[in-house]
């Protein structure tokens, strides 16, 4: 039997456990350092000193984040600066790695525009940008009054792959959006609407049913994400551009 000594024994982790626990730990204590650093760079307005990153906001896969890799959500930024103007009002729903790479274009001597951007997120972390709004799906149109029928360019991605979801985030596009003229029947490129929605395949019937009157329809584009995903994911919009054409039915 043993001794009430020995049940007092301190636990001993082997060290292989040791290196595990050290290099979780390390982990944790950069993304903290780069989030403060994040926060530093915000405060500060983002002066174009330093590259912003999707690093420091780590993925919760309870929530359905996952974002975007870099080439990704860069080649979706573009198509939503390109032609667009200091008046121009773009906003980004749920979509969080796209406005990272909106960010950092715009302070790149690539453009000159300054184009009003807002992001709707469900994360708070993202409150460290000055564009940010509190946006949860199920409460579609519960934002600030101002923000309603106002935006020329809207790129969004429901967080769920379900028709609840689906249907709520696209009353909320709808809201938001200045008017709902597909591209080929605006009189002028002012008039124009630029929608793009990006989710799984298996949403293209439901997609294509709820922005219909937008002109949305399937492009060839692959959306690709950091750190892979099992569902085959889409884009659809309602313009053809460099980047994509609409896919013609066989």
């Amino acid at each position: 039997m043993a001794s009430d000594g020995e049940d007092d024994e301190p636990l001993q982790l082997s060290a292989g456990a040791l290196d595990a626990l050290k290099e979780f730990y390390g982990e944790r204590d950069s993304r903290q350092k780069q989030f403060e650093d994040l926060k530093a760079q915000a405060e500060d307005d983002f002066d174009g000193k330093g590259k912003l990153s999707m690093d420091a906001f780590t993925e919760d896969w309870n929530a359905s984040q996952f974002w975007y890799n870099d080439e990704t959500a860069t080649i979706l930024a573009r198509q939503l600066l390109e032609g667009a103007t200091d008046e121009t009002r773009i906003v980004v729903v749920s979509a969080p790695s796209v406005f990272i790479q909106l960010k950092n274009l715009l302070a790149s001597d690539e453009y000159t525009i300054r184009p009003k951007m807002t992001l709707l997120e469900y994360d708070e972390r993202f409150a460290v940008f000055k564009e940010f709004v509190q946006y949860d799906f199920q409460q579609p149109i519960k934002l600030p009054v101002e923000l309603k029928n106002s935006f020329d360019r809207i790129i969004c991605d429901p967080p769920f792959l379900s028709q609840d979801c689906q249907t709520k985030a696209a009353l909320t596009v709808r809201w938001l959006a200045k008017n709902w003229t597909p591209m080929d029947a605006a009189s002028s490129k002012a008039e124009a609407f630029h929608l793009i929605v990006c989710t799984g395949e298996r949403m293209e019937t439901l997609i294509e049913k709820l922005y219909a009157k937008a002109g949305t329809r399937t492009t060839t584009f692959e959306v690709k994400h950091a750190k892979g995903l099992s569902n085959e994911f889409r884009c659809y919009a309602n313009f053809e551009c460099g980047a994509w054409k609409w896919v013609t039915e066989s």
